[in-house]
């Protein structure tokens, strides 16, 4: 059945659909950037409030400032804005249709359509899930890059910006002119203090080319942090057959994990929809369960990723049934990670930590190691190695951690274990291949990268060890290292 308004009530019996009027929603958020992980997350919480009776004013409006976001566009056109969520279990697949998108920005180059939706009054949120790498990062300094092209660009043409960044500016400047509350800038992507990343990359842009209104956005336009969390893998033909098989007709279907979690620091000044009602946590201790979430969940994902990477596992699930991969990530997380992470309000650490390697072992998901591999240049610097720095700084033992590192040096050299070509799966593949070939014999290449370890690469205990286990894999292969460092002997 194609997924559309009208056969909302022809699904097959079991698919939950939207309880509540769609024709009565009006927009009150702008969304730019409406790929799976929205889709599955902030949509599906926005769903449940709705279904409850409750804010039907801040539906969501679709937005984009890519290519690739108009075809998202043309796509949800075709089915009234409607997607299906289905959550993968491995006891059960529970299928529903979210409603609370009634509406998308068409995508134009000068981003006159989407600069005009957030400037109408009614828009009271504008919210961002553009990647990690999208917001303009200098991999050296860790901070906003006003030198990128797509900055200059915008810094030199402000009425016809090709960022979002730059349109939510121009958006910003209208509603100060017609006198006009701003809207709050909400980030929903998985970075370490994203409401700070975001205002830096709006404020960074505009004092580029208006000082003075720079001012004005950082004294008053409000850039909560957030913490995101739900597993969602890529659409595929896997994907696209499942949702099909339970009789849904829909062209850009989202997958996901049943758990989810979201935590927001409280800070909207023009109102925001009552979420908590639908179980998102607002506290003004958003960098605990950040932290929490950074170390042990996305750390996490890098230490099966690697070695599993290595051995030409496919599947997330397939890693974590390798006894060894297990092993690892445990020992890793409990010796290293966990003792550095700071107390969660009313979380038990070892539960979390155990709750992630179920949540990674659940093969209804079918999460692959290579997407866990992907773009290790950004995750490394946020998700490792500040986690080796704070076990150094106490005085520990960061081993496990050190030859993670060490591992995706490895993988980098661009062949798994068995001689298995490995596709580019990053940004910097050529040059990370280019210096992991040269570390093979000068490990001290690969921590030559400053934009990614930052001056540890100086530390000569971390600097020393790394040598050992980088010279240890190539010699002995991944699985007797790992071995090693299991029995306590490496």
């Amino acid at each position: 059945m194609k997924l559309n308004e009208a056969n909302l009530s022809s699904l097959p019996e079991g698919i939950r659909v939207p309880a509540y009027d769609r024709r009565a929603l009006t927009p009150g958020i702008v969304h730019i950037g409406t790929g799976n992980f929205h889709r599955a997350h902030m949509a599906v919480y926005l769903d449940d409030l709705f279904g409850m009776g409750l804010d039907h004013d801040w539906a969501i409006l679709g937005a984009g400032v890519r290519e690739g976001d108009e075809k998202m566009r043309l796509l949800l056109a075709e089915q009234d804005y409607l997607s299906s969520v289905t959550e993968l279990d491995p006891n059960q697949t529970v299928s529903r249709v979210i409603g609370a998108m009634p509406g998308f920005v068409p995508v134009d180059p000068t981003n006159a359509p989407l600069i005009a939706a957030m400037a109408d009054p009614a828009i009271r949120i504008v919210s961002l899930t553009v990647t990690e790498g999208g917001y303009f990062i200098d991999p050296k300094t860790g901070t906003f890059s006003p030198e990128h092209p797509a900055i200059q660009r915008d810094a030199a043409n402000p009425d016809t910006p090709e960022t979002a960044f730059g349109a939510i500016i121009a958006a910003l400047k209208a509603r100060r002119a017609a006198g006009v509350q701003p809207f709050t800038v909400m980030c929903c992507d998985n970075l370490p203090h994203n409401g700070h990343v975001t205002r830096d990359a709006v404020v960074g842009l505009c004092q580029l080319f208006d000082e003075e209104l720079a001012g004005w956005i950082r004294a008053n336009v409000a850039f909560p942090n957030s913490m995101v969390d739900r597993i969602t893998p890529a659409t595929g033909p896997r994907e696209l057959q499942m949702v099909a098989g339970l009789g849904i007709e829909d062209a850009a279907p989202v997958t996901c994990e049943p758990f989810r979690q979201w935590v927001v620091e409280d800070n909207f000044p023009a109102g925001r929809p009552q979420l908590e009602k639908v179980g998102v946590t607002f506290t003004d201790a958003v960098d605990a369960y950040e932290t929490m979430k950074i170390r042990i969940l996305n750390g996490g994902h890098a230490i099966i990723a690697y070695p599993g990477g290595l051995k030409d596992i496919h599947f997330v699930h397939e890693a974590m049934e390798d006894p060894q991969i297990r092993a690892f990530l445990d020992k890793v997380e409990v010796d290293e990670i966990l003792p550095i992470v700071p107390p969660v309000p009313d979380t038990d650490l070892n539960a979390y930590k155990q709750l992630i390697l179920d949540r990674c072992a659940n093969p209804a998901v079918a999460d692959t190691v290579r997407r866990l591999c992907l773009d290790g240049s950004n995750r490394q610097p946020k998700f490792i190695v500040p986690s080796i720095r704070d076990v150094v700084a106490k005085g520990g033992d960061a081993t496990g951690l050190i030859l993670l590192s060490a591992l995706w040096c490895r993988y980098c050299f661009g062949t798994s274990e068995k001689g298995t070509e490995i596709a580019p799966n990053d940004p910097n593949w050529e040059k990370l291949t280019l210096v992991s070939a040269k570390a093979k014999d000068d490990p001290a290449a690969w921590l030559a990268m400053h934009e990614v370890y930052g001056d540890l690469g100086e530390n000569a205990a971390v600097a020393t060890r790394f040598a050992e286990l980088l010279r240890a894999v190539w010699a002995e292969g991944s699985e007797a290292v790992i071995q090693r460092y299991l029995d306590g002997t490496l």
